[in-house]
């Protein structure tokens, strides 16, 4: 499907964010979605989905999202995917997600098409798909795999923490990985006292984050299966991450809980509740060195590609576990890509509310 020009609300809507005019920038898109450009519309609902320098008008935003997407445009049917796949504002049905996803590949939208590729376990395309089959390969995969966990093994039973084998395939990794490797950015420490994110030498691996405007159905199907592993509703999970670590890089000794320590400790946890689990994802393993160490339990890690860890970050009364403290060591050789997944002890997502934040942290 070729790209329709770029309409004059999106360049101007461009111009007043650029020069921090962001309600001007939404009054533009709106005139361009009155106009029916469905660029606008899928823009325009995207802000207000998440309050993007927009008011969060959530519900609203989706329902731009799914007119635009009715309307033939690519992107907005994917985005709809992940919403029918969460259960926001569009009614939750897996099998329905899939059929978006397949109307947004059809539509040539190239994230839509890697997806089911992926998901169908296929590694060579056709050059030219003919006719219907982007909806025939979406029929044909099997969502009960996602609905569902391969045993886990004990490294720890107190405090616990469980490795998965075969989590997810091989194809599902590399496409997890040529995602997120046009998005890695230098990965920040946030501080409490200034209540802002800073590089910090304890941290110097990249990551890709995701929000709900570029969370796709595959992300929330591998969240699924990382719920059905730990028995923690998909709606405690925050937004998902790829961290990439390169030789010499690395993540020192570090807590995942939400610190004692953090100015206004208390209102934090009421507000977004306890860092109860961290879920990792090993998306390769040609690398050396690398492992996940726990220096307190005298554990490490090394997961193969397609693996899963998981392990709390707290004692039963939800105090944080000082015996968790751990590292994401560098690899000595080849880089290495994990997805990371933390889990809150309460909902941060909730299913067809009149507002929700998606993955704050």
């Amino acid at each position: 499907m070729p790209l329709a020009p770029p309409a004059p609300e999106l360049r101007l809507a461009d111009e007043h964010d650029a020069a921090g005019r962001h309600s001007e920038a939404i009054d533009a898109l709106a005139r361009g979605t009155s106009a029916g450009n469905l660029a606008c519309m899928r823009q325009l609902g995207k802000r207000l989905l998440t309050g993007d320098r927009a008011p969060l008008l959530a519900a609203e935003g989706a329902r731009f999202l799914l007119d635009a997407a009715n309307r033939g445009d690519p992107e907005a049917a994917a985005r709809i995917a992940a919403l029918a796949a969460l259960g926001l504002y569009v009614k939750s049905n897996l099998r329905d997600a899939l059929r978006w996803l397949a109307v947004a590949a059809e539509r040539g939208w190239q994230p839509a098409r890697g997806q089911l590729h992926a998901l169908a376990g296929i590694t060579a395309s056709p050059e030219t798909p003919a006719g219907d089959y982007w909806s025939r390969l979406a029929t044909g995969i099997e969502l009960a795999p996602w609905q569902a966990s391969p045993p886990a093994r004990e490294l720890s039973s107190d405090p616990y923490i469980q490795a998965l084998d075969s989590f997810i395939s091989p194809p599902v990794c590399d496409w997890l990985i040529a995602r997120a490797r046009g998005r890695l950015t230098r990965a920040l420490v946030y501080d409490p006292v200034n209540q802002q994110d800073f590089a910090s030498q304890t941290r110097t691996n990249s990551v890709a984050n995701f929000g709900l405007t570029d969370v796709e159905l595959l992300d929330v199907l591998l969240q699924a299966r990382m719920s059905y592993a730990c028995r923690i509703p998909m709606s405690h999970m925050e937004a998902p991450a790829v961290l990439n670590y390169q030789p010499g890089e690395a993540a020192t000794d570090h807590y995942d809980f939400v610190d004692p320590k953090t100015p206004d400790y208390a209102a934090e946890i009421a507000r977004n509740g306890q860092r109860v689990l961290t879920f990792l994802v090993y998306l390769n393993e040609d690398y050396e060195g690398g492992e996940t160490h726990f220096p307190s339990l005298g554990i490490s890690h090394k997961g193969r590609r397609g693996g899963a860890l998981f392990f709390g970050n707290v004692l039963r009364d939800m105090q944080p576990d000082l015996r968790m403290l751990h590292a994401g060591r560098s690899p000595a050789r080849g880089e290495k890509w994990i997805v990371s997944q933390f889990i809150r002890n309460r909902p941060v997502l909730t299913p067809m509310p009149p507002r929700t934040l998606y993955g704050k942290s």
